[in-house]
């Protein structure tokens, strides 16, 4: 019988388990921000997300891209704007309703999405290779559960949803 304040077994994992994800969550951050270095003076982690789900799910409309950030249309509109400037984002009127327009990565967007995404790839893999086999076993058994209890879309969850927009453009590389 557990006594009015100690902690149970459990709650003592999954704490530990807590703070391991979180470390391991700040290090996948800092690899994040790395391998947006060479392109972080004309875009920001916000807005390479919005790059990522153009890349993901294609043209869309600002309202449906503003969606799948989490966002208010005016706070994707503004990044829109800085991703058109910048020469990533290409507008054109759509084609089936002349009111609206459709939004979508230009030549260039597509390339930024790719070697950033490819970076981040090969540092990860950096790391990864520092590990013994058997613990790379572990991890991916370990990350499989992980990810399919969060219903992170790639899982093999056909209902999880993608609400950060970050499935992987490159996945088959």
């Amino acid at each position: 019988m557990v006594k009015h304040g100690d902690v149970r077994p459990d709650e003592q994992d999954i704490d530990a388990v807590t703070e391991a994800v979180l470390t391991a969550s700040r290090l996948l951050v800092a690899v994040s921000a790395r391998s947006l270095a060479t392109v972080e003076d004309s875009i920001t982690l916000p807005q390479f997300r919005m790059l990522v789900v153009l890349s993901t799910h294609g043209p869309s409309k600002l309202v449906v891209l503003a969606e799948h950030l989490g966002v208010q249309p005016s706070t994707a509109l503004r990044m829109v704007d800085r991703l058109i400037a910048a020469g990533l984002v290409g507008k054109r009127t759509n084609p089936e309703n002349r009111r609206e327009s459709e939004l979508s990565l230009t030549e260039a967007g597509h390339r930024v999405v790719h070697d950033v995404t490819a970076r981040r790839r090969e540092e990860i893999r950096a790391i990864l290779q520092r590990l013994a086999p058997g613990r790379r076993a572990a991890l991916l058994d370990a990350l499989g559960a992980f990810n399919s209890a969060g219903r992170e879309p790639g899982t093999g969850d056909a209902a999880a949803p993608h609400p950060l927009g970050w499935a992987d453009p490159v996945a088959g590389m």
